[in-house]
């Protein structure tokens, strides 16, 4: 359907309305489903991640830790 619009100089100017999506419409849905396609990909791999890896293993505490950590608390580090 065409709207019509009077300008200052009473010429009628005709101005087509689109119909259906613009270009920019397009690319504005097709990045925000790519990233919300990223964003639960990576939430499902994160899930799966936490079910099926098993847990991290601790770092060994030093010697040296170990005796600073007993002369803190009070009590005498072995061989001392």
């Amino acid at each position: 359907m065409a709207e019509q619009f009077a300008d200052s100089a009473s010429n009628v100017v005709i101005e087509e309305v689109n119909k259906g999506l613009n270009p920019g419409m397009i690319v504005l849905l097709v990045v925000a489903s790519f990233l919300l396609l990223f964003f639960v990909g990576n939430y499902a791999l994160y899930v799966y991640a936490q079910k099926t890896l098993p847990p991290k293993k601790k770092k060994p505490v030093s010697k040296k830790k170990l005796k600073r950590e007993k002369l803190k608390q009070g009590v005498s580090a072995p061989g001392e």
